[in-house]
């Protein structure tokens, strides 16, 4: 079974499911959404991260690059990647941490050790663990065995999925999942492929199918001004959640924020999404209204 990359794992993390919980981002998305907030997350390689305001200029990470990938410039250190080969040692010896190094593996046994360890909160709070990512799905086997073992366990489990992976194995993953945090993005199916480089139909077509086991689905629509925050879009995304089988699903709001710019720029990489703009409190409102309409609960957050 090949491991995962994670690239972050999140305590307390109250947005990502009911109580408290235990976050787990794995590497690798399928999608490349213009506004990304976690551009490490799409990439399944690792990645070095380099935060100039952090740097002292030291030269520790030049002197033990074995490769000589790291040279000290007027913009900071530099590194080559063709010579570079992400072993981290730069990283493990800088004492500022501007070096890092995002992904890593953990084993399944690894990570349901550092996820247990949490169980105090789970039992207090009525929390567990969340897959999230990237797209957990892309790593089917080693996500079905975490929650198997989390199952077993009696850890709640909650899965958030952009949705584009294959359907038996989201319907798979569906057996031994308690939440799923549902993406939607754009009802047109060109503007979501302009938006986000893929289109939308397996996206839906797998939601109205997990949505005919009786899975549990909370659906999460990040809202950006300009892109789906107009009322064409939320009526058609307000129609078709209406008419999913099951429950009246709950959505969640997930306002755009411009804060991954220093991210970007961490990697290395221009933001694209500087022309994009905020949804102001009558975006939001008109949002819940359109929803609401249709008897379906909206929430900013979540």
């Amino acid at each position: 079974m090949q491991q995962p990359l994670i690239f972050d794992i999140k305590r307390y993390a109250i947005n990502d499911g009911p109580g408290i919980r235990i976050a787990i981002f794995f590497k690798g998305c399928p999608l490349s959404c213009l506004w990304c907030h976690n551009p490490e997350s799409i990439s399944l390689q690792p990645q070095k991260l380099y935060t100039r305001t952090k740097c002292i200029l030291c030269g520790e990470c030049i002197n033990v690059c074995p490769n000589h990938a790291c040279r000290l410039t007027s913009d900071g250190i530099v590194t080559d990647p063709q010579r570079c080969d992400l072993t981290g040692r730069c990283a493990e010896v800088c004492p500022t941490l501007a070096m890092e190094i995002s992904g890593y593996h953990k084993t399944v046994p690894e990570l349901l050790q550092i996820i247990e360890k949490e169980r105090h909160l789970f039992d207090q709070s009525g929390g567990g663990v969340t897959f999230s990512g990237g797209e957990p799905l892309l790593h089917p086997d080693y996500l079905r065995e975490i929650l198997d073992r989390c199952g077993n366990n009696q850890i709640h489990r909650t899965v958030d999925t952009c949705g584009f992976v294959k359907q038996e194995t989201l319907l798979e993953i569906a057996k031994r999942t308690d939440l799923f945090l549902y993406d939607l993005k754009l009802m047109d199916t060109d503007k979501h492929k302009a938006y986000t480089g893929v289109n939308n139909e397996l996206i839906l077509a797998n939601l109205i199918a997990l949505a005919e086991t009786g899975a549990n689905i909370q659906i999460r629509i990040p809202l950006i001004q300009g892109v789906n925050s107009d009322q064409k879009n939320l009526s058609a995304t307000a129609t078709f959640i209406a008419g999913l089988a099951g429950e009246k699903k709950t959505i969640s709001l997930l306002p755009y924020h411009a804060t991954a710019t220093h991210k970007y720029r961490k990697l290395g990489q221009n933001y694209l999404a500087d022309n994009l703009d905020e949804p102001d409190k009558t975006d939001l409102q008109c949002a819940i209204d359109c929803f609401l309409a249709h008897d379906l609960p909206a929430t900013v957050g979540g």
